[in-house]
């Protein structure tokens, strides 16, 4: 694609103002990837918007001269979702962080997509509610990249992703249309086409606002942190409670090597250096609920071979819980020079023998595995322990993780819980999913983008992505492929 990026720089900068159109190299360069650091392109044209009107303004020059845009929150994604494209426009939403409306008595936020997660629980918490979905990065990811990818948390369990909270959002189409989907209430007649914005990863067009649903804080919460020589005991204890029919607000569980990461760096003294495995389970609600199900909780693990239990007494040391297990992604920064986090779910059921099977391979491949994920809804969250500096590292690891999310669809589980598609696992896409169920979703994408203009290369395998041998053998897999 031959492109006079001068000239494209100049009509984003009458439209946005100069210092909002990023061109200089070593700027541009900050923009050269999301969290997942293993890949990178830097892109020819960064532009940041600050409202619905500018967002429009900008798919519109993109439209006019045929250019494709790759939307981008606060970068924190880890699935390449927000990977820049050799020959198209990023569109940061980082400055677009208002908070347009609070509405207490209806329980409902209305925000820009650059609003931080957390800050709409700190925009609510004077009334006594808070914003349920919290990822691990509440602290620096934007909302509009939660709506994007789908995020979840360690409360998603209980409380649901992103899509249980989102009530209506203003979406800017791939053909600069503005439309406004869902609403006030949570079932509004008609197709659902707010959830199928939420989860598309920028491929649909890019949202502008968003209509949230708040949630009173809980009467009552406790924390109970459980440790067990085995991580296979630990996963049999959330089949356990939850076969139980006690729903905790999260569960969420670290094996020894995540446990020394976290005690390295944070130092919460929480955790027992030995164990096999920790398991957090909060509990909510009432207090004579509280009470009376972690009891049932504190026997279930007993029963599961718990070598000893521990209730936070107070907000400070179960906050101190929750901190070390939220650090735990950034801590194995000291143990490894590089990480590759994986997101599979299985059935809980399951957990035992995937964790076992994350060990074999472990085992065979050579590299450490680090375990840190959320029980309750069987989402996995394996970390590869690599050199990045090694020749062929990278490679073998990423063919690694791809054996883990094999597993996890022979498990009857999903290749994504939270972390989105991306550029990382689109080429696994075709495991999942058959040619008739991707041809769908690509007719579903044209009714909103049919120049494919909007982050064009991710989510779906392609021969240009995944190679023409792959992509052949994956869509045609009785055919021959020479």
């Amino acid at each position: 694609m031959n492109v006079d990026w001068g000239q494209v720089a100049e009509a984003f900068a009458r439209v946005l103002e100069p210092r909002r159109v990023v061109r200089r190299r070593e700027e541009l360069l900050v923009y050269e990837c999301d969290g997942l650091t293993a890949y990178r392109q830097r892109p020819p044209l960064v532009v940041l918007p600050k409202t619905t009107e500018e967002v429009q303004a900008a798919i519109h020059i993109c439209r006019q001269y045929g250019i494709p845009f790759v939307p981008r929150g606060a970068g924190t994604g880890l699935s390449g979702g927000a990977l820049p494209e050799e020959n198209a426009v990023l569109i940061v939403t980082a400055l677009m962080r208002q908070i347009l409306q609070v509405d207490i008595p209806n329980r409902r936020v209305v925000v820009q997509p650059g609003v931080i997660n957390s800050w709409v629980t700190q925009a609510v918490s004077p009334w006594g509610f808070y914003y349920a979905p919290d990822p691990s990065s509440q602290t620096v990811c934007s909302v509009g990249g939660n709506v994007a990818e789908n995020s979840g948390g360690v409360h998603c369990l209980k409380y649901g992703v992103t899509t249980n909270h989102v009530l209506g959002l203003k979406l800017v189409t791939a053909l600069g249309e503005v439309v406004d989907l869902g609403g006030w209430v949570p079932e509004m007649p008609g197709y659902d086409l707010t959830g199928v914005v939420v989860g598309s990863e920028g491929t649909l067009g890019i949202v502008t606002e968003i209509t949230l649903n708040i949630l009173k804080v809980p009467e009552c919460v406790q924390v109970l942190c459980a440790d067990f020589t085995t991580i296979a005991q630990a996963g049999a204890a959330v089949s356990a409670i939850i076969a139980a029919g006690i729903i905790p607000g999260g569960m969420e569980i670290m094996d020894n090597l995540s446990i020394n990461a976290v005690e390295q760096v944070v130092a919460t003294g929480c955790y027992p250096r030995d164990a096999g495995a920790v398991l957090l389970v909060e509990l909510d609600g009432s207090p004579a609920e509280v009470d009376e199900a972690m009891t049932q909780v504190q026997q279930i693990c007993r029963e599961q071979g718990a070598r000893s239990l521990q209730v936070a007494k107070d907000p400070q040391e179960r906050q101190r819980l929750w901190q070390g297990r939220k650090a735990a992604f950034a801590a194995m920064g000291k143990i490894s020079r590089n990480y590759y986090v994986q997101d599979g779910v299985v059935p809980r059921s399951r957990l035992p023998w995937i964790l076992q099977e994350i060990e074999r391979l472990s085992r065979q491949s050579g590299y450490r595995i680090a375990n840190v994920f959320h029980a309750g809804d069987g989402n996995l969250h394996p970390l590869i322990l690599y050199d990045g500096t090694v020749p062929g590292a990278i490679e073998e690891v990423e063919h690694l993780g791809g054996e883990i999310l094999k597993l996890c669809i022979q498990a009857g589980g999903s290749i994504s819980g939270e972390h989105g598609i991306g550029a990382e696992k689109r080429c696994y896409m075709s495991e999942l999913f058959s040619p008739e169920d991707l041809e769908t979703m690509q007719q579903l994408r044209r009714a909103f983008d049919p120049d494919h203009l909007a982050n064009p290369t991710k989510v779906f395998p392609t021969p240009r992505t995944c190679g023409e041998r792959t992509w052949a053998a994956q869509q045609f897999p009785n055919v021959p492929v020479f």
